[in-house]
């Protein structure tokens, strides 16, 4: 809108509608294109790559290429393209702009402008965004009102045009005041009353008449709440957010966010979410807080705290189950030691192994530990102690004595018959303590029956009745329930020959001191030692004791140089009790 003044003299110019600009940015280059724009109202105002040009429908000498072309007048809808430009070519379009806002209430201040008439104004910042209207539809208040209407306050004010600050500066402005800028005087400023300011009802947007133009600049609001403001950690709450009037809006944390909307946030921490929105008519800014409870919660307990456990050899016979359990809350990683990750709540059996493992009395103390955590940076410990009270045991010892057997037995024609009385009871007593043995022994023990025979006779009939001998014990074993085939056996016949000496020290050692008939005859006691068949445990290598039975009621025949009769070691061998055995032996 053009006002002509000449020597206090108004006339109203006609407006042209199209005219000439040439953008700066053209001067360099001697190939250039034209934009021809059409606005819609016709005070719109045309920014070309950011740059004020100038108000109205007009044709622009651009450089080729792509520019942003951007409209806007206040109270309506800004509008911005992208165009690209030829060479020697005119691009024609046309921008037609939306009514925007309610009316405006006071009270107001003024401000008005001298000089510049094409400048653009723009209040509280410097892009497109904060223009309000250009310096000839602010510069006249006699007949014809030509009005900035600001709320009271202080304003950044921007006068620009073609890439060009003509004036920048702070205004303050007080209701019922006008405030007069001269740009041609380095924005010198001056004050006069304005009564009308404090009175003035309710303005709409954007108002203009032939030469007079009414632009009320609307204060900005701001309004922004938290669905939620007390979270557990990893819980969202949403935002909510509306801003009117506002060129530019922006959220703490979040960044720059339209003018109005929502989103769904997930705080690690208490976090105040800010919303500023600024805009010509000034700042407004609102704040939620979020409170996030940091701190996860947990249990851990035990089904008892005390359990028994009890091991013989290789075998645990007690072990008292307990079970663990836990839950944990405001967490998302729960860590139980010694067990690793595990879920936010459960239950495990425990499997009680004590760190012991010598024999004897167990008494200890384990300790579980949860560990629990979330992103949020909150830890929780919690403890549960078991008691673990028992023994270990070794496993029952096997008790192996070396077998007699009567000079020459068994025979050849009776080879079940050798082993007396006493020799079965101490093989029945070896076998029961083998089997208590192999329960608790995960070492698969087995046995190795070794015959051997005295140095009278061949070497290969000594072998076959030293393999006899060890025949004969290795049935009777097995007849006791030991498996065969954790039986072995093996005759060495009298290549293994026990020592006169080694006999002596045998005696010596013998919790059963020999009789005065073994010490008064030697070698015939020597020869009653190496008609024996040793027993050897494996794999631990146990062998048995080479102790002769002196004090049992059949050693005599057990002792005795010449080959008894079998009527004499059949009964020895079936006699329950000593009695018969004793009356044979008077007879001999």
């Amino acid at each position: 809108m053009n006002l002509a003044r000449h020597k206090g003299c108004f006339a109203v110019l006609t407006l042209v509608v199209f005219s000439l600009v040439t953008l700066p940015l053209s001067a360099q280059s001697d190939v250039t294109g034209k934009l021809k724009i059409h606005v819609s109202p016709k005070q719109a105002y045309v920014f070309v790559d950011g740059r004020a040009i100038r108000d109205g429908s007009q044709t622009i000498v651009l450089s080729p290429g792509p520019h942003e072309v951007s409209v806007h007048n206040y109270g309506y809808t800004s509008n911005t393209r992208q165009v690209h430009i030829d060479p020697r070519t005119t691009t024609d379009i046309a921008v037609a702009l939306q009514n925007l806002g309610d009316k405006v209430s006071g009270p107001f201040g003024d401000i008005e402008f001298k000089g510049h008439p094409r400048a653009a104004v723009l209040l509280n910042g410097t892009i497109p965004d904060y223009f309000v209207g250009h310096v000839d539809e602010f510069d006249w208040n006699w007949i014809w009102h030509q009005r900035l209407l600001v709320k009271p306050g202080t304003y950044q004010v921007d006068v620009t045009r073609k890439g060009n600050t003509i004036w920048s500066g702070p205004v303050d402005v007080k209701a019922g005041e006008r405030v007069i800028v001269n740009l041609d005087q380095n924005g010198h400023i001056k004050t006069k009353d304005w009564p009308q300011g404090n009175t003035l009802g309710p303005q709409p947007r954007f108002h203009a008449g032939v030469a007079s133009a009414v632009v009320p600049i609307a204060p900005v609001t701001a309004q922004l709440t938290a669905h939620s403001t007390a979270l557990d950690c990893g819980q969202p709450t949403q935002l909510d957010w509306k801003s009117v009037d506002a060129a530019d809006v922006s959220i703490t944390n979040l960044g720059s966010v339209s003018a109005s909307g929502d989103r769904t946030v997930n705080p690690t921490k208490t976090t105040t979410y800010e919303l500023i929105a600024k805009g010509p008519g000034g700042e407004a800014s609102q704040s939620a807080t979020v409170k996030i409870n940091v701190q996860p919660t947990a249990t851990l307990t035990l089904s008892q705290q005390e359990v028994h456990y009890h091991k013989i050899g290789d075998k645990v016979v007690q072990d008292d189950p307990a079970t663990l359990n836990w839950a944990a809350a405001n967490a998302n990683q729960v860590k139980i030691t010694p067990f690793g990750t595990e879920s936010l709540s459960g239950s495990k059996k425990i499997e009680v192994q004590p760190k012991q493992t010598s024999t004897g009395p167990v008494n200890e103390m384990v300790d579980y530990t949860l560990a629990a955590s979330n992103s949020c940076g909150g830890t929780t410990t919690r403890t549960a102690a078991l008691h673990i009270v028992g023994a270990i045991d070794p496993a029952p010892s096997v008790t192996l004595a070396s077998l007699f057997y009567p000079t020459n037995y068994p025979t050849t024609h009776h080879p079940t018959i050798g082993l007396v009385a006493s020799e079965r009871a101490v093989l029945a007593n070896a076998a029961n303590r083998f089997k208590q043995h192999e329960q608790y022994d995960n070492d698969h023990a087995s046995l190795l029956i070794v015959g051997h025979a005295d140095v009278r006779g061949s070497k290969r009939y000594n072998i076959k009745l030293s393999e006899r001998r060890a025949e004969l014990v290795k049935n009777y074993l097995a007849s006791q329930g030991i498996p065969a085939n954790e039986i072995q056996i093996r005759a060495d016949g009298k290549s293994e020959e026990l020592s006169k000496r080694e006999v002596l020290k045998l005696q010596l050692v013998d919790a059963q001191k020999p009789d005065k008939w073994m010490t008064h005859h030697p070698k015939v006691t020597w020869l009653a030692y190496n008609r024996r068949v040793d027993i050897v445990l494996e794999p631990s290598g146990q062998q048995s004791m080479k102790a002769f039975p002196s004090d049992a009621p059949d050693a005599r025949i057990l002792w005795q140089r010449p080959q008894p009769r079998l009527q004499k070691v059949e009964v020895s061998a079936n006699s329950g009790t000593g009695a018969t055995l004793h009356a044979e032996l008077k007879k001999n």
